[in-house]
């Protein structure tokens, strides 16, 4: 194989020696952890995941969490880039405000949002100094599930909104300008040239943004854990719990491959619903 042929394959083997170690590795090892015990091949590891009494509520909780929380970030992220890409001075620093959540970590999002809704938080400082409320409320309690929820839902959506910002931003980007002016010289509104000529033109971009975030949402569990302990189990937070406070790191990868398969599905659905027709690819 002559140098100028081998380049590609140099050029992608550090890539992929990363990805051999840091992830097909420890995904046979998850994969073997989930179908033995105690040496043996078996599915009983899948079957105690389903048969445990939080399961129901656990797997609900992450699908609702991701159906409620994708959704609302998706319309503030085509929101936020539209503003990005349409103003012509201070984009920088726009771009740059809207953008700060994504330097701070889960927890420190999930702790940020603890301190507005606990008992002596800024919220309830604020209800009672208004004379809004007579005594702190309890929105994080263990019987106030909808609040633990709605903080959660808040707290996602503050936080990771400008992962999908930033791509859609790039993907605006690369629409040319010409297409919106045509639609305009023709007598399009502002709304149908963002329907009938963004929308179509950021489909690869929107395909990425959303893929990514919804593996993302599956995977929530520093916010859930800062905000609503075990009253709102979700997925990712029971795989630490079996893994560390029960010590079963069987049904732990159960939980994990399970987790594999859902961001799986999720992701094949999205890449055929927002698949790129041929006739208007380059």
């Amino acid at each position: 194989m002559t140098r100028s042929k081998a380049l590609p394959y140099l050029l992608l083997a550090p890539a992929t020696l990363f990805l051999c170690v840091f992830f097909l590795y420890p995904f046979v090892l998850v994969a073997h952890e989930a179908v033995t015990r105690d040496g043996a091949y078996t599915f009983a590891n899948f079957r105690t995941m389903a048969e445990h009494w939080k399961f129901p509520a656990t797997f609900w909780n992450t699908m609702l969490l991701a159906i409620v929380v994708v959704p609302l970030q998706l319309v503030l992220a085509l929101t936020m880039a539209s503003i990005v890409s349409r103003v012509e001075s201070g984009r920088g620093a726009i771009l740059y405000i809207f953008a700060i959540p994504l330097g701070i970590s889960d927890l420190a999002a999930g702790l940020i949002w603890l301190a507005i809704f606990e008992q002596s938080g800024f919220l309830n400082t604020w209800l009672v100094g208004l004379g809004v409320a007579d005594q702190p409320v309890m929105f994080l309690g263990y019987q106030s599930k909808l609040s633990i929820f709605v903080a959660v839902v808040l707290a996602e959506v503050w936080r990771a909104t400008a992962i999908m910002m930033v791509i859609l931003v790039a993907g605006m980007g690369l629409i040319p300008k010409e297409y919106g002016e045509a639609a305009e010289v023709f007598g399009a509104s502002a709304w149908k040239r963002f329907t009938r000529v963004t929308l179509p033109l950021l489909r690869p971009s929107l395909q990425t943004a959303i893929i990514l975030r919804v593996i993302l949402a599956f995977e929530v569990f520093a916010v859930v854990a800062a905000l609503g302990g075990t009253n709102l189990p979700v997925l990712m937070g029971e795989t630490y719990h079996w893994q560390f406070a029960l010590q079963d790191r069987n049904v732990a990868a159960a939980y994990a491959m399970l987790i594999l398969a859902i961001s799986i599905g999720f992701t094949l659905f999205f890449l055929y619903a927002l698949r790129v027709p041929k006739e208007a690819r380059p």
